[in-house]
């Protein structure tokens, strides 16, 4: 079982930025492909950005492409969600999600490809 731990999250304003993170304890996430997901009031969760496994492919949903990075820290166990000119449409809970893989480098912004979740962290854009 693998426990996922999303932190970062906050209040910020139109245009600022915040850095999310996404840790586990008892299993070193490098052998995962790790999602970033949202889900706004009254929405469907929507597919934020992925990276491979070790330092695999990197995916990024068009909303956010060109402001968001995902990287990973492979020595303190954490992925990371930098998120750049943030704008209100970008307010939602952001969850992390992890899918173990053997060897594949590849990764997917599809809810039904991950099987571990985090909890969530808020992120509110407003003035």
């Amino acid at each position: 079982q693998l426990h996922l731990v999303e932190s970062g999250g906050g209040l910020v304003q139109p245009g600022g930025s915040l850095r999310l993170s996404c840790s586990a304890s008892a299993s070193t996430l490098n052998f995962y492909a790790i999602g970033w997901f949202r889900q706004a009031p009254g929405k469907e969760r929507e597919g934020v950005s992925c990276i491979g496994r070790s330092d695999g492919s990197t995916f990024y949903a068009d909303s956010v492409s060109g402001r968001f990075t995902i990287s990973r820290d492979n020595a303190k166990n954490t992925v990371y969600l930098q998120m750049n000119s943030l704008k209100p449409e970008d307010t939602a809970v952001y969850y992390c999600a992890a899918e173990f893989k053997y060897d594949e480098s590849m990764c997917v912004i599809l809810s039904a490809g991950y099987t571990y979740w985090g909890q969530g962290t808020q992120v509110t854009v407003s003035s």
